[in-house]
Protein backbone atom coordinates (compact mmCIF):
# COMPACT_ATOMS: atom_id res chain seq x y z
CA UNK A 1 0.00 0.00 0.00
CA UNK A 2 1.29 3.57 -0.86
CA UNK A 3 2.17 6.30 1.09
CA UNK A 4 -1.44 8.31 -0.28
CA UNK A 5 -3.58 5.06 0.14
CA UNK A 6 -2.59 4.83 3.90
CA UNK A 7 -3.01 8.33 4.95
CA UNK A 8 -6.64 8.12 3.03
CA UNK A 9 -7.36 5.10 4.96
CA UNK A 10 -6.11 6.47 8.36
CA UNK A 11 -7.97 9.65 7.78
CA UNK A 12 -11.41 7.07 6.89
CA UNK A 13 -10.91 5.50 9.96
CA UNK A 14 -10.48 9.28 11.74
CA UNK A 15 -14.06 10.32 10.15
CA UNK A 16 -15.58 7.41 11.55
CA UNK A 17 -14.46 7.92 14.98
CA UNK A 18 -16.39 11.40 14.63
CA UNK A 19 -18.91 10.38 11.80
CA UNK A 20 -21.52 13.35 13.11
CA UNK A 21 -20.80 15.76 9.87
CA UNK A 22 -20.15 13.23 7.48
CA UNK A 23 -23.09 11.07 7.78
CA UNK A 24 -25.39 14.35 8.00
CA UNK A 25 -24.16 15.38 4.89
CA UNK A 26 -24.62 11.45 3.50
CA UNK A 27 -27.92 10.86 5.09
CA UNK A 28 -29.87 14.42 6.11
CA UNK A 29 -30.82 15.41 2.01
CA UNK A 30 -32.53 11.88 2.25
CA UNK A 31 -34.18 12.50 5.38
CA UNK A 32 -35.65 15.87 4.20
CA UNK A 33 -36.76 14.21 0.64
CA UNK A 34 -38.87 11.71 2.87
CA UNK A 35 -40.38 14.38 5.48
CA UNK A 36 -40.98 17.06 2.59
CA UNK A 37 -41.90 14.66 0.05
CA UNK A 38 -44.64 12.99 2.57
CA UNK A 39 -46.30 16.65 1.99
CA UNK A 40 -49.19 16.16 -0.81
CA UNK A 41 -48.77 19.47 -2.00
CA UNK A 42 -45.01 19.00 -3.10
CA UNK A 43 -45.99 16.01 -5.21
CA UNK A 44 -48.58 17.77 -7.19
CA UNK A 45 -47.53 20.48 -10.28
CA UNK A 46 -46.98 23.60 -9.45
CA UNK A 47 -47.09 26.89 -11.51
CA UNK A 48 -44.40 28.23 -9.53
CA UNK A 49 -41.99 25.52 -10.65
CA UNK A 50 -42.96 25.68 -14.39
CA UNK A 51 -45.05 22.58 -14.53
CA UNK A 52 -42.94 19.94 -12.59
CA UNK A 53 -43.83 19.08 -9.20
CA UNK A 54 -41.89 20.84 -6.00
CA UNK A 55 -40.56 17.12 -5.23
CA UNK A 56 -39.08 17.45 -8.65
CA UNK A 57 -37.49 21.13 -8.44
CA UNK A 58 -36.15 20.86 -4.87
CA UNK A 59 -34.29 17.94 -5.13
CA UNK A 60 -30.85 20.20 -6.58
CA UNK A 61 -31.41 21.95 -3.31
CA UNK A 62 -30.82 18.85 -1.39
CA UNK A 63 -27.81 18.09 -3.26
CA UNK A 64 -26.74 21.85 -1.95
CA UNK A 65 -26.84 20.95 1.39
CA UNK A 66 -24.73 17.55 1.12
CA UNK A 67 -21.90 19.23 -0.46
CA UNK A 68 -22.12 22.17 1.35
CA UNK A 69 -21.53 20.67 4.58
CA UNK A 70 -18.78 18.77 3.44
CA UNK A 71 -16.95 21.43 1.78
CA UNK A 72 -17.78 24.64 3.69
CA UNK A 73 -18.45 23.37 7.39
CA UNK A 74 -15.92 19.77 7.59
CA UNK A 75 -12.89 20.46 5.01
CA UNK A 76 -11.90 23.74 6.83
CA UNK A 77 -12.34 22.98 10.25
CA UNK A 78 -10.14 19.81 9.62
CA UNK A 79 -7.76 21.08 7.58
CA UNK A 80 -7.25 24.20 10.39
CA UNK A 81 -7.64 21.63 13.60
CA UNK A 82 -3.97 19.75 11.53
CA UNK A 83 -2.76 23.20 11.21
CA UNK A 84 -3.40 24.37 14.80
CA UNK A 85 -2.26 20.97 15.84
CA UNK A 86 0.93 21.48 14.12
CA UNK A 87 0.61 18.31 12.58
CA UNK A 88 0.97 20.24 8.80
CA UNK A 89 4.51 21.72 10.28
CA UNK A 90 5.53 18.43 11.40
CA UNK A 91 4.67 16.62 8.16
CA UNK A 92 6.03 18.94 6.17
CA UNK A 93 9.74 17.90 7.49
CA UNK A 94 9.11 14.87 6.82
CA UNK A 95 8.99 12.83 3.40
CA UNK A 96 5.61 12.41 3.52
CA UNK A 97 4.20 15.73 2.37
CA UNK A 98 1.57 17.15 3.95
CA UNK A 99 -0.18 17.69 0.82
CA UNK A 100 -0.79 14.25 0.53
CA UNK A 101 -3.03 14.82 3.54
CA UNK A 102 -4.85 17.33 1.99
CA UNK A 103 -5.40 15.34 -0.70
CA UNK A 104 -7.14 11.96 1.38
CA UNK A 105 -9.30 14.64 3.60
CA UNK A 106 -10.75 16.15 0.00
CA UNK A 107 -10.96 12.56 -1.42
CA UNK A 108 -12.66 11.42 1.42
CA UNK A 109 -15.13 14.12 1.89
CA UNK A 110 -16.43 14.06 -2.02
CA UNK A 111 -16.84 10.14 -1.90
CA UNK A 112 -18.95 10.89 0.86
CA UNK A 113 -21.09 14.22 -0.20
CA UNK A 114 -21.28 12.03 -4.02
CA UNK A 115 -22.59 9.06 -2.06
CA UNK A 116 -25.24 11.37 -0.37
CA UNK A 117 -26.46 12.60 -3.65
CA UNK A 118 -26.73 9.25 -4.87
CA UNK A 119 -29.01 8.19 -2.22
CA UNK A 120 -31.26 11.63 -2.79
CA UNK A 121 -31.54 10.38 -6.18
CA UNK A 122 -32.23 6.80 -5.64
CA UNK A 123 -35.07 7.12 -3.02
CA UNK A 124 -36.45 10.02 -4.61
CA UNK A 125 -36.91 8.22 -7.94
CA UNK A 126 -37.92 5.03 -6.24
CA UNK A 127 -40.38 6.77 -3.35
CA UNK A 128 -41.49 9.54 -5.08
CA UNK A 129 -41.18 8.62 -9.04
CA UNK A 130 -38.52 11.55 -8.97
CA UNK A 131 -37.28 11.15 -12.38
CA UNK A 132 -33.69 10.58 -13.01
CA UNK A 133 -31.60 13.55 -15.14
CA UNK A 134 -33.21 14.04 -18.39
CA UNK A 135 -29.36 15.12 -19.77
CA UNK A 136 -26.66 12.72 -17.66
CA UNK A 137 -24.11 14.30 -19.16
CA UNK A 138 -24.44 17.65 -18.87
CA UNK A 139 -25.61 16.95 -15.40
CA UNK A 140 -22.20 15.27 -14.63
CA UNK A 141 -20.09 18.34 -16.21
CA UNK A 142 -22.73 20.35 -13.98
CA UNK A 143 -22.16 18.71 -10.66
CA UNK A 144 -18.56 17.57 -11.63
CA UNK A 145 -18.00 21.33 -11.79
CA UNK A 146 -19.84 22.34 -8.48
CA UNK A 147 -18.17 20.03 -6.93
CA UNK A 148 -14.77 21.72 -7.75
CA UNK A 149 -16.00 24.90 -7.25
CA UNK A 150 -17.69 24.57 -3.63
CA UNK A 151 -14.69 22.71 -2.07
CA UNK A 152 -12.40 25.48 -3.63
CA UNK A 153 -14.55 28.02 -1.72
CA UNK A 154 -13.72 25.45 1.17
CA UNK A 155 -9.91 24.88 0.79
CA UNK A 156 -9.94 29.06 0.81
CA UNK A 157 -11.56 28.83 4.14
CA UNK A 158 -8.95 26.36 5.47
CA UNK A 159 -5.86 28.32 3.80
CA UNK A 160 -6.56 31.49 6.01
CA UNK A 161 -7.77 29.96 9.22
CA UNK A 162 -5.25 29.28 12.05
CA UNK A 163 -7.72 27.57 14.11
CA UNK A 164 -10.93 25.12 13.51
CA UNK A 165 -13.34 27.66 15.16
CA UNK A 166 -11.79 30.24 12.85
CA UNK A 167 -12.38 27.90 9.51
CA UNK A 168 -16.16 27.29 10.41
CA UNK A 169 -16.70 30.69 10.57
CA UNK A 170 -14.85 32.20 7.48
CA UNK A 171 -16.66 29.42 5.84
CA UNK A 172 -19.93 30.96 6.73
CA UNK A 173 -18.83 33.36 4.64
CA UNK A 174 -19.92 31.22 1.52
CA UNK A 175 -22.00 28.36 3.19
CA UNK A 176 -25.26 30.58 4.17
CA UNK A 177 -25.42 32.33 0.51
CA UNK A 178 -25.16 29.13 -1.20
CA UNK A 179 -27.69 27.04 1.39
CA UNK A 180 -29.61 30.53 0.12
CA UNK A 181 -29.25 30.83 -3.43
CA UNK A 182 -29.51 26.89 -3.43
CA UNK A 183 -32.91 27.10 -2.60
CA UNK A 184 -32.37 25.17 0.93
CA UNK A 185 -33.83 27.97 3.37
CA UNK A 186 -36.57 28.63 0.91
CA UNK A 187 -37.41 26.73 -2.49
CA UNK A 188 -36.24 28.54 -5.62
CA UNK A 189 -39.53 28.88 -7.49
CA UNK A 190 -40.01 31.25 -5.13
CA UNK A 191 -37.75 33.37 -4.43
CA UNK A 192 -37.78 36.84 -5.81
CA UNK A 193 -36.88 37.42 -9.59
CA UNK A 194 -33.35 38.78 -9.01
CA UNK A 195 -32.59 36.38 -6.25
CA UNK A 196 -33.12 33.73 -8.67
CA UNK A 197 -31.20 35.11 -10.95
CA UNK A 198 -27.73 35.43 -8.86
CA UNK A 199 -28.64 32.12 -7.72
CA UNK A 200 -28.23 30.79 -11.16
CA UNK A 201 -24.48 31.49 -11.07
CA UNK A 202 -23.56 30.15 -7.46
CA UNK A 203 -22.24 27.07 -6.69
CA UNK A 204 -22.91 24.01 -7.06
CA UNK A 205 -25.12 25.30 -9.54
CA UNK A 206 -28.57 24.54 -8.40
CA UNK A 207 -30.34 25.71 -11.91
CA UNK A 208 -28.19 24.74 -13.80
CA UNK A 209 -28.50 20.98 -12.87
CA UNK A 210 -32.19 21.73 -12.45
CA UNK A 211 -31.77 21.97 -16.52
CA UNK A 212 -29.96 19.25 -16.93
CA UNK A 213 -32.82 17.23 -14.59
CA UNK A 214 -35.75 18.37 -16.46
CA UNK A 215 -34.00 18.62 -19.97
CA UNK A 216 -34.49 21.92 -20.68
CA UNK A 217 -30.54 22.44 -21.15
CA UNK A 218 -27.67 23.85 -19.26
CA UNK A 219 -27.04 27.92 -20.29
CA UNK A 220 -23.12 27.83 -21.60
CA UNK A 221 -22.90 31.08 -18.96
CA UNK A 222 -23.76 28.85 -16.05
CA UNK A 223 -21.17 27.08 -16.77
CA UNK A 224 -18.69 28.88 -17.77
CA UNK A 225 -19.74 30.68 -14.27
CA UNK A 226 -18.90 27.23 -12.12
CA UNK A 227 -15.65 26.54 -14.00
CA UNK A 228 -14.41 30.26 -12.88
CA UNK A 229 -15.55 29.66 -9.42
CA UNK A 230 -13.49 26.50 -9.70
CA UNK A 231 -10.41 27.80 -11.39
CA UNK A 232 -10.09 31.03 -9.90
CA UNK A 233 -11.16 29.65 -6.41
CA UNK A 234 -8.56 27.03 -6.31
CA UNK A 235 -6.05 28.86 -7.71
CA UNK A 236 -6.70 31.30 -4.58
CA UNK A 237 -6.57 28.76 -1.99
CA UNK A 238 -3.27 27.80 -3.30
CA UNK A 239 -1.61 30.78 -3.20
CA UNK A 240 -3.20 31.46 0.19
CA UNK A 241 -2.86 28.21 1.76
CA UNK A 242 0.38 28.08 4.71
CA UNK A 243 1.15 24.73 6.05
CA UNK A 244 1.64 26.46 9.83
Amino acid sequence: MNTFAKITSTETKLLLRSPFMALGALLLPSILLLAIGAIPGMREPHEAAGGYRLIDAWVPSLIVISLAMLALQSIPAAVATYREQGVLRRLATTPVHPANLLGAQLLIHVAVSLAGIALVLGLGNAVYDVPLPEHPLSFALTLVLGVVATFALGLIAAAVARTSKAATWVAMVAYLPIMFFGGVYLPRPFLPEVLRRIGDYVPPGSQALQDAWVGTGVQPLQLAALAGFAVLGTALAARLFRWE
